[in-house]
């Protein structure tokens, strides 16, 4: 019993699922309201900036930056147990794209 007990425990980190709040109202009182009720709702919509992204849906698993073109490029990796990855990249810190792999 007590095995299973730790691998159920071990799921639910894993899966990404102990989120928990990751900002203050505070931090994110000067937002625009769109944005503010997107991170409330653990949402990312395009535009946002790495700091509100990371307050919808805390630290990435892995990141990448490179600088090329004149533009700063990011990509952020956010990885589950139990579905696809999610790979947002950014561009000059906007949010312009989400895949899910």
């Amino acid at each position: 019993m007590k095995e299973i007990f730790f691998v159920v425990l071990l799921l639910f980190f894993l899966s990404g699922c102990a989120s928990g709040v990751k900002y203050t109202v505070e931090e994110i009182k000067d937002y625009p309201e769109p944005i503010q009720t997107s991170i409330k709702k653990g949402e990312v919509v395009m535009g946002m900036t790495p700091n509100q992204v990371r307050y919808a849906w805390g630290q990435p698993d892995k990141t990448s930056a490179t600088y090329e073109g004149g533009k700063h490029r990011e990509i952020w990796i956010y990885t589950s147990f139990f579905s696809k990855s999610s790979y947002l990249f950014f561009e000059d810190a906007k949010l312009v794209f989400v895949a899910k792999l």
